[in-house]
């Protein structure tokens, strides 16, 4: 059936703000649906209150709103537009929840609008887990056995029934908020009563704990015509007991027979044509027993796009949101061409020939004293995923890409060798047990006690085991006589140079020549959802250790684009957006552009972004040979955040050119001392200073700085380990922390300024002449770090004097640094004097809030400016909204319950929304003021 002609004019519902379990693979989805149905003639209009993200970018959608995620948002589009139709299924739980409630005071229907993609009574039988239950024992399909506690008496005796462990899940809620595996009966009492708490609808849902059973998840999408395609299956790494999020994930399933498979993908249809009759996407997650039966339970089934639709749409090259909002709007899938090979149908199912392993990242760094130990409740903020010919290659590059400082699974010289410690980690899981699991064996640690601990499926074990072996062979040679076979195994294995070089007792630039001089060089495979049975047109790579490369170089001028890796607490969507507008700024100048990064959520790696895609760790190594073989005109390091930043020095060292600032204005930024200079030679003041590598030299230095001090280590984002410290013994514990966590860094000791008023400004210069994009005033005083402030663009009562301050000192430090493209300056005032507290010559987390607040495109022009092909006198910038925006930071705190809710110079929030206002006699601006300037912690 062809497509709806009635229907003009979509909204599609986001999902508002980064929190843990639902992040930025909502984004991509919202983005990626966006896309596909404008392709159709149809006009797109998008609520979301995320400034941070592309989706909410005018090159996303006809017309943006971004608002509170709220019915009276919504009415008041609907009074603005014909809105035809709603798709609320690319906004994750928060989009359903929004799309019910509107449903549930009449304004679909007062407006006429359509709801499509899913129905209300799918998403209500999903959500209400007792009729779930009920549908599911209806169609025959069994479930552990569970029943909901709408009291806690109720708890308490279904507790009494079923006995220990118990699984307490609250309903309506995200990310297994309130969800937790309950062992010891005095800890349910609580356990219960905060899952009610945090219900909306005051429920929960007892199950009886199926731990140790194994986890799997099926991506599914069905058209009008009821037709039903499964694009991947997923497997958990990790055993039941650890949320789906949190878990170490696999595709295609590896240890699953195929009767299983089939009986599980049989269930999962009859369960997504039983919750209603709709056409999009689900996700149906089932546990299956360890043991020769394979019994199959179903867990859970989201009638949407759900968190693993991004994860599944990468691995197999299938852009499940995209078809899935052609599927709403009447398609069927027969009628709709393969992305990828442009000449099968949607209906044909991907075929994987390769291996894809997800790894979430975590940030317990940032909540010091907190519970880490994995359960139901989601607790990760970020993943990586990396593709391979096998799966210890993709464990290896994962491992890689999750820039913890370590060089992949192993061979590195940080493993653990205490047993203890090791045999706790095995039977309570946290952010280390993938390597505690190698340590282990590697320590001889038996392997059935490994097993019995862990509940892993003993294959992967196997897996790791075999690599541990291959390092033990590699071990008895040195870089003369290591065998080329050998040298080349381990490469197909996923091991970097810089492990091979451990194990060898070398250096990693001679492991490079070594395989230079065996001419074992990496080769590209294209992802083609066919397993190469037919020829694919989009260019979407990734790497390994062949004979046969399928990627073509052209002859066309080229530009790599860095990325910003895995989401984390200081380092987030923000980045992404400016990478996919560096990419789409650099086509516009007629670059062939080159992404390379290993974030499955974002829409930077979203096939048809760049022109060539390569889904890489962003690890020197990886990147080194992937510039090799392309041989591009430049690459571009400002717009990936940290992440690309620190590649920097790599790049200049091999002569490759750096498109923008140059690694030594970059460096100069980074360097306290050089760049302090800078701000001496140009009469700036800011606050007295030192280095210091050793408690001994920091408290000497506090006796010439005076106390309080801000103390953080050098080269960090987000604030990490920053403080501020009031005495000689909370100095001296610091400092020696700091240098536990980061041996070798270097410490910066800065007198902090008491009672300052915050502020930043974001600059764009050629090297010449700047342009100031927007100044910032936070409402928090100094102390608090700029992510978790809320911040007024433009500032709110800095007065003339301190804003000609501001102005010269950018125009002045933007030109000094010799600054080709962006900048973000943070200031200090105190006494209307301004002083300078860092400077940052990249793409900040500001600038998308900006460019969102004043509606033009900055990065856009700064990408242009970076490629030489633009000046700043070439543009001229109208800010087309007035009155004020507020940055609202956003924080996940209900995932720590037991931290303390206190925010200081380390960020903390996880994402953030954004507030228009007229005046500043706003209420809510009056709130926020008086709240914030009390110290009221969120």
């Amino acid at each position: 059936m062809p497509k709806n002609n009635s229907i003009k004019s979509i909204l599609i519902i986001g999902s508002g703000p980064i929190v843990i379990g639902q992040a930025c693979e909502f984004d991509y989805a919202g983005s990626q649906a966006s896309r596909s149905l404008r392709e159709e003639g149809i006009e797109v209009t998008l609520i979301n209150s995320n400034p941070a993200t592309i989706m909410t970018d005018k090159v996303v959608a006809d017309n943006i709103y971004l608002k509170p995620l709220e019915p009276e948002s919504v009415v008041e589009i609907l009074k603005k537009h014909k809105i035809d139709a709603v798709l609320p299924t690319m906004g994750g739980q928060t989009g359903l929840n929004l799309c019910i409630k509107c449903q549930e005071l009449g304004i679909w229907e007062e407006f006429g609008v359509d709801i499509i993609g899913v129905d209300i009574d799918a998403i209500e039988i999903t959500e209400n887990r007792e009729a779930f239950r009920d549908l599911m024992i209806d169609i025959d399909i069994p479930m552990a056995p569970q029943q909901a506690a709408k009291s806690f008496l109720q708890g308490k005796e279904i507790a009494q029934e079923y006995g220990f462990p118990l699984c307490v899940r609250a309903s309506y809620t995200l990310g297994g908020a309130g969800a937790s595996i309950v062992h010891d009966p005095e800890e349910f009492d609580t356990l219960l009563e905060r899952g009610l708490q945090l219900s909306p609808i005051h429920e929960v849902m007892i199950d009886k704990a199926l731990l140790g059973w194994k986890e799997y998840e099926l991506e599914l999408l069905r058209d009008s015509n009821d037709n039903v395609v499964i694009i991947c299956s997923i497997e958990n790494f990790d055993p039941m007991g650890v949320h789906t999020g949190d878990s170490i994930t696999v595709a295609p399933a590896m240890t699953l027979s195929d009767t299983t498979f089939q009986k599980m993908r049989d269930m999962a249809i009859k369960m997504m044509r039983s919750i209603g009759n709709f056409a999009g996407g689900c996700n149906v997650q089932f546990a299956v027993s360890p043991d020769e039966n394979e019994d199959v339970i179903a867990i859970e089934i989201n009638p949407r796009v759900s968190r693993s639709s991004a994860l599944a749409s990468k691995a197999t090259g299938y852009p499940i949101a995209k078809i899935a909002a052609k599927l709403s709007i009447g398609y069927h899938l027969d009628e709709l061409n393969n992305q990828i090979t442009k000449t099968t149908s949607a209906l044909f199912e991907p075929t994987l020939d390769y291996v894809i392993v997800k790894i979430p990242r975590w940030n317990f760094n940032k909540f010091p004293g907190t519970n880490t130990e994995l359960g139901i409740q989601m607790k990760s903020v970020g993943e990586v995923m990396a593709i391979g010919r096998s799966f210890q290659e993709a464990l290896q590059k994962a491992c890689q890409s999750l820039e913890i400082g370590r060089n992949g699974l192993g061979a590195d010289g940080r493993e653990l060798t205490d047993q203890n410690k090791i045999l706790h980690s095995l039977e309570h899981p946290s952010y280390d047990r993938l390597f505690h699991i190698y340590d282990a064996i590697k320590l001889g640690i038996p392997f059935n006690t490994i097993h019995e601990k862990t509940k892993i499926d003993p294959w992967f074990l196997r897996q790791i085991e075999d690599l541990i072996g291959l390092e033990k062979k590699i071990e008895k040679f040195n870089l003369e006589n290591l065998p080329k076979d050998l040298l080349f195994e381990a490469k197909q294995k996923g091991y970097a140079d810089r492990q091979v070089a451990h194990l060898l007792r070398c250096l990693e630039s001679e492991v490079y020549k070594k395989r230079e001089e065996f001419n074992i060089q990496r080769v590209y495979k294209i992802v083609d959802t066919c397993a190469a049975e037919f020829p694919a047109e989009t260019p979407y790579y990734y790497s390994t250790f062949e004979y046969e490369n399928e990627s073509i170089v052209s002859d066309k001028k080229k530009v790599v684009v860095l990325g910003s890796g895995p989401n984390r607490i200081g380092q987030g969507i923000e980045f992404d957006y400016s990478c996919v507008h560096g990419v789409l700024a650099a086509k516009e100048c007629g670059y062939e552009t080159i992404m390379i990064n290993c974030n499955p959520e974002t829409v930077s790696t979203d096939f048809d972004t760049a022109d060539k895609l390569y889904f890489e760790p962003v690890f020197w190594e990886h990147i080194f040979d992937i510039i090799q073989h392309e041989k591009p005109d430049g690459v571009i390091v400002q717009l990936g955040g940290q992440t690309a930043l620190k590649l920097a020095e790599k790049l200049e060292r091999y002569g490759i050119k750096i498109f923008g600032t140059s690694y030594d204005a970059l460096d100069l930024a980074e360097d306290r001392g050089r760049f302090s200079k800078v701000l001496e030679d140009n009469n700036i003041p800011f606050p007295k200073y030192g280095i210091v590598e050793s408690a001994e030299q920091a408290l000497e230095l506090s006796n010439d700085l005076g106390f309080p001090l801000l103390v953080r280590p050098s080269y960090v984002l987000g604030g990490q380990k920053m403080k501020i410290v009031i005495n000689r013994d909370e100095l001296e514990h610091h400092v020696v922390d700091i240098l536990n966590e980061m041996p070798g860094n270097q410490i910066l000791l800065d007198h902090f300024l008491g009672g300052a008023i915050e502020a930043e400004a974001d600059a764009i210069c050629d090297g010449e002449d700047v342009y100031i994009i927007g100044v910032m005033q936070h409402i928090e005083p100094a102390g608090i770090h700029s992510g978790d402030s809320y911040a007024v663009l433009p500032p709110y009562n800095l007065g003339d004097f301190v804003m000609e301050q501001i102005d010269d000192i950018t125009r002045k430090i933007a030109v000094e640094l010799k600054t080709v493209g962006l900048m973000n300056i943070q200031f200090a005032i105190k006494d209307d004097i301004v002083y300078v507290i860092e400077a940052n010559p990249r793409a900040s987390r500001t600038v998308p809030f900006i460019a969102k607040a004043y509606d033009e495109p900055y990065v856009n022009f700064a990408t242009k400016v970076m490629l030489g092909e633009k000046k700043v006198k070439d543009f001229n910038f109208q800010p087309k909204k007035k009155g004020y925006a507020i940055k609202i930071p956003v924080f996940s705190y209900e995932k720590f319950p037991d931290v303390k809710k206190e925010l200081g110079p380390e960020m903390k929030s996880t994402g953030e929304a954004i507030q228009f206002i007229d005046t500043l006699r706003d209420p809510f601006f009056l709130k926020i003021y008086s709240e914030r300037n009390m110290h009221l912690s969120k």
